[in-house]
């Protein structure tokens, strides 16, 4: 087979053109930038492009398929080229589907929670050495890549986003999959330059749970009310079952699951919940509850969700993936509950097109309230590069509900401000989708003042 991408430095498009590679694809591939690690796990198989840039050259007759990347302008010439010869154009979740339409397919969706669930389903698994594929979207330890295809494997475990699935399919992508077993972790608004309204985006859910193959299973959270009311007014022929929060109790900082006591590397209501769906999808995937529990007391995280930087002096600094206002307050009631006896300085870099929309912006009220040191950090550039008004200090205050907040949009200054602070018994969060702007987190980690 001869598989050609067009911008193929995306997460899960840099992972697929690697799996299929290891295949025994042949696997060229083109795009305009490639940022790291993709452009050295590339260049590492052998598939990194000679140059950066779109040539007509890199489209020929011969090609089996094109798998086309949301990065990807509808106007790229290799598109209007491929479209031109009639050559099978793919988005990658159509192109994962086509590949496994065989297989037993469990599909996680859901607002937040979903690289979580779908790692700790990977993990016991694999503990387990159960052969299986994967699609996930964050670097698991254990794991060589992001993504698996193979020919053997009997089922295939998706993390199922709902953005579009490429420039000319406009599906989300979680639609494609058409599920066996599916979840859906809860709902909170996002990806407002697409979904413009809150019922725009619950609407993908409904479709969502219409695209579940007849007798399979939706695994939801039945504390989401909006959640809940979707799926009582869903007429698909599949069986639904609902999770909430297991028992459980934390002790010196450690959660453990009851009765058996099973001591957690993880934490929080929203990791709690994650960990109930994993275990009902591997129930159904014939792993007992003690089975779980055994395996998952090893679990540490999937990258850069609650990931612990530096712990010195009562004080750790955690790395997280939160970016909208739902993931944004769970999170931090997660750290503050963890650790009921320290302080907590939270800070938040927004940086994706839904959290710099002044329309949105108010949707992040009171969602830091519970953190004793607020901050807000947005990259000036940021704005520059999405064309975007910038937010000034009072209209981000406003917007959070919080004239105490602190607000930075240089990451020098937010260095100089974090390191004149002493964090003896003081946790420090860090939440973004991006990377602060170039600054240097696990250093900043291991160098902050913790001495009492």
């Amino acid at each position: 087979m001869r598989i050609h991408f067009i911008a193929i430095g995306g997460s899960a498009m840099h992972n697929l053109a690697i799996a299929l590679h290891k295949k025994g694809y042949q696997v060229t591939s083109s795009d305009d930038v490639i940022f790291e690690p993709s452009s050295s796990r590339l260049e590492k198989h052998g598939i990194l492009p000679k140059s950066m840039g779109w040539s007509e050259d890199n489209i020929t007759e011969d090609l089996d398929a094109v798998i086309l990347g949301m990065h990807a302008l509808v106007n790229n010439p290799e598109l209007l080229k491929a479209q031109k010869l009639g050559l099978k154009i793919y988005s990658y979740p159509e192109y994962i589907y086509e590949q496994t339409k065989d297989k037993l397919r469990v599909v996680i969706g859901g607002s937040h929670g979903k690289t979580t669930i779908t790692s700790m389903i990977l993990h016991v698994l694999n503990h387990y050495k159960r052969d299986f594929d994967y699609l996930v979207g964050a670097q698991l330890a254990g794991f060589d890549t992001m993504v698996k295809v193979t020919d053997s494997a009997p089922l295939i475990v998706i993390e199922g986003d709902e953005y579009l699935a490429s420039p000319i399919d406009r599906r989300p992508k979680f639609h494609l999959y058409k599920a066996n077993i599916a979840v859906i972790s809860g709902i909170a608004w996002d990806h407002i330059n697409v979904f413009p309204t809150y019922q725009d985006y619950t609407r993908q859910f409904e479709l969502f749970i219409d695209t579940i193959q007849p007798d399979g299973k939706l695994i939801f959270c039945n504390k989401d009310n909006d959640l809940n009311t979707i799926v009582e007014n869903s007429n698909a022929p599949i069986e639904k079952i609902g999770y909430g929060i297991p028992d459980h109790e934390v002790k010196d900082g450690i959660t453990y699951l009851l009765p058996d006591e099973t001591a957690l590397k993880v934490f929080g209501d929203h990791n709690l919940m994650n960990l109930n769906a994993a275990k009902l999808v591997c129930k159904q995937l014939g792993i007992s509850e003690d089975e779980f529990n055994k395996a998952i007391a090893s679990f540490t995280g999937a990258a850069k969700r609650l990931e612990l930087l530096n712990s010195s002096n009562e004080t750790n600094v955690y790395k997280d993936f939160a970016h909208s206002p739902s993931k944004l307050k769970a999170t931090i009631e997660a750290v503050k509950t963890q650790f009921a006896t320290r302080k907590l300085i939270a800070c938040i870099e927004l940086h994706t097109f839904s959290s710099l929309n002044k329309n949105f912006l108010a949707q992040y009220a009171n969602t830091m309230c519970n953190a004793d040191v607020a901050i807000v950090y947005i990259d000036e550039k940021t704005f520059v590069h999405k064309k975007m008004q910038p937010f000034t200090k009072e209209e981000v205050q406003m917007a959070f509900n919080d004239d105490k907040l602190q607000f930075f949009n240089d990451f020098t200054l937010l260095e100089s401000y974090l390191r004149s602070i002493n964090f003896y018994r003081t946790n420090l969060l860090l939440m973004s989708s991006g990377n602060f702007g170039g600054l240097d987190l696990t250093k900043l980690a291991r160098e902050l003042n913790t001495v009492s």
